[in-house]
């Protein structure tokens, strides 16, 4: 099981001592996904939140019509899940996806406690990931009504460089709340701006 990169992502906030990243390690999920398989679905309770170790998965909520709303991407080092459903364990609202073959590090909620209990500075790191994903997630909302989408593609592209490389444009367009005609018009105004 290859978890040495959430561990060395865990000693960058907290220090683990060998014995409790043993011990966090006995209490962890490996698993591999393959392109387009689903990690949560609506309407599944989340049993586990996940850290990437390699590939790229997007959360989405899929509205009556069956439109795709694209709520986040992930990639190395990030989290994915339905946050909400996981720590209230009540059916998600969300879906989480994989956009390539993926491998991540689940944290099962049935050994949550157990971590906390033995391993008290986990809480603490959980919480200020909450904390920023909390953060993260405002920030976009106000975005979201205060900027232009040309501002709004600025930014993605600026916060999550290695992201755009990876993923189909309308993906892109989904997570900006827009048609990927008219991101397609938006990058060529960028384009002609920077010649």
């Amino acid at each position: 099981m290859n978890i040495k990169p959430l561990l060395d992502y865990i000693q960058n906030h907290v220090d683990l001592t060998p014995k409790e990243e043993a011990f966090l390690q006995s209490k962890v999920v490996y698993r591999q996904y393959l392109k387009g398989q689903y990690i949560i679905q609506q309407g599944d309770v989340c049993k586990h939140v996940c850290f990437v170790i390699s590939g790229c998965t997007k959360t989405f909520y899929l509205d009556r019509e069956g439109q795709e709303h694209v709520l986040s991407f992930a990639i190395e080092n990030w989290w994915t899940s339905d946050m909400g459903s996981f720590i209230s364990q009540t059916p998600a609202d969300y879906n989480t996806q994989c956009l390539e073959n993926t491998e991540v590090v689940m944290f099962v909620y049935d050994n949550s406690e157990i971590l906390y209990t033995e391993i008290p500075k986990l809480e603490r790191f959980f919480r200020q990931i909450v904390e920023r994903a909390y953060t993260a997630s405002q920030k976009r909302i106000v975005r979201s009504f205060s900027l232009t989408a040309k501002e709004r593609y600025v930014i993605f592209k600026k916060e999550y460089p290695k992201i755009e490389k990876r993923i189909p444009q309308y993906l892109v367009a989904s997570y900006l709340g827009i048609t990927k005609e008219f991101l397609s018009k938006i990058k060529s105004q960028l384009a002609q701006k920077s010649q």
